[in-house]
Order: C-alpha cells, then structure tokens, then sequence
C-alpha cells in the first residue's frame, strides 16, 4: 500500500529567503505580506523563522506591513461576537477591552501577524479595530495617522505603502486576502457604495470610552475574480515555494488597475 499521508515540505530561514528572492522580493522593497504559514509546509521555527527570512531580504532599508486587525472590537450587532447571547451586548459595549496598540493581540490574522506585531521595534497603528503593524525605515510612516474613518483610504498604512510605491506579497493565500483592494474599493465610484457606523472601545484622555464613527463598508466578494483577470491581462504567475503559491505584485499598479475595474463591475 501506498503512502496516503502527503509528506509536507522543511523549509528553513535559509530556503525562504532564497525563495522570497525568486520571487523578485529584495533590498529596501516596502511591502504588504499576507502569509498562512500552513500552506508552506514545516517551517523551521514558524512564524519567527518566516518573519526574520522576510526582514533578511528587504534589509535594513525596507519594510515589511501586516495587518494586525482587531476586529471584534466592534459592536456585537455587527456580528463579531456570534456566541454571545443578544441579551449581553450591553455588557460587551460596556467592557469590551479598550484598544491598546502594545497589547491588544491581532484576531484572525495568522501566526506571523501576531509575530511581526510584537518584533523588536514594530509599530502598530491606532485604528481600534483595523491596524497595521510595520517593521523597518518606513515602519513609524506607514502606521502614523491611522484614521477611525479611512480605515483603508487616504492616510491608512495601505494608502501610505501606494505612496511609497510598496509591494503586495501574497504567501499561501489568494486575493480575498489582499487588503490593497480596499483601498481600491475606497477610490472607485460605484453606485452601491455605501457607509456605515462602527463602535470600538478606545482610551481617550486615558479613559475608556464607546466611540462610534462613520466608514465605508467594505465588499471583498469579487476579489478573487478581479485578481484572477489581473492576473491573466498583466502575465502574473505564481511561484511555488513549499507547498505555497506566492506572489509578488507592485501595490500602485495594482490598485490602479482595481479601483477602474471596480468602476466598470460594480452596480
């Protein structure tokens, strides 16, 4: 009898820097990263040894960008707290931890989003509910100023990054997982854009406070088909490293390419 039990690929620092190289990842790059450290296969160390391969191949000069999202630090009518009775969400408005950007952990974001949010010298942005945490020259830049309303807009960490003419990495995971298309989503005029309110628990003027504020809903439904037609008009293929498809793209080209087709999809 066969062996029925797929054998998983080790990768070690070593291997993964060379194939982040491969991929076209090098020295002073900015880029957004969206891992699952799963799909590689057995990496040597986890999430430290994938976080240090992504540092040893940007340098001292780049940047590496994860979102570090908090968000069922937001209302339970929204749905974030799904076991809880709706007789309770009084008691979670009213205790539901405030934001702290050295402690909060990331909700739902992988094992190396977690990592790279507690590295030696990260900065995480102020957002309640939607932050990013960098690493590296551009670390303090991409996370400053982060808005409670442009979650993903005009002086977010992903608007910052188009700035700098950053990369998006996609490591295991498709475009349903790549955030740079809300910022997309935030440029395009379409007829079904809408805003809504969010409340998240904040410290202001070190108290504790409910605060509500305005923001666009975010639709990523079509995100795997707008990614599948870049993909096909601009030639992009996906390189396998372990048992991961990954991807490099340019950020600015990208979301330009996004926010037109969103223009011409979305009703």
């Amino acid at each position: 009898m066969g062996d029925s039990v797929e054998k998983k690929a080790v990768l070690t620092q070593a291997d993964l820097a060379e194939g982040w190289r491969q991929c076209g990842l090098g020295k002073g790059h900015a880029v957004i990263v969206h891992a699952s450290l799963s799909r590689l296969g057995y990496v040597v160390g986890g999430a430290e040894t994938l976080i240090r391969s992504l540092l040893e191949v940007v340098g001292e000069e780049g940047t590496v960008l994860m979102p570090s999202q908090t968000w069922r630090n937001l209302d339970p009518a929204a749905g974030v707290h799904w076991e809880a009775p709706a007789e309770s969400w009084p008691v979670i408005r009213a205790h539901w931890p405030a934001y702290d950007k050295d402690i909060t952990p990331a909700v739902g974001m992988g094992a190396a989003a977690e990592m790279l949010r507690k590295w030696p010298g990260a900065r995480r942005s102020d957002h309640p509910a939607r932050s990013f945490a960098a690493v590296g020259r551009y670390a303090e830049e991409l996370t400053e100023g982060h808005d409670l309303s442009n979650i993903f807009g005009d002086g977010s960490p992903l608007e910052r990054l188009y700035r700098r003419s950053g990369y998006v990495f996609l490591i295991g995971v498709g475009h349903d997982k790549n955030t740079s298309l809300h910022l997309a989503e935030t440029r395009a005029r379409f007829p079904s854009k809408r805003y809504s309110e969010e409340s998240s628990a904040m410290w202001i003027n070190g108290k504790r406070e409910w605060v509500t504020y305005t923001t666009q809903a975010v639709d990523d439904s079509d995100f795997l088909r707008l990614g599948e037609e870049y993909e096909r008009e601009t030639g992009l293929t996906a390189r396998r490293i372990g048992g991961a498809d990954v991807r490099l793209l340019e950020q600015r080209p990208l979301v330009d390419w996004a926010t037109a087709w969103m223009e011409r999809h979305r009703s």
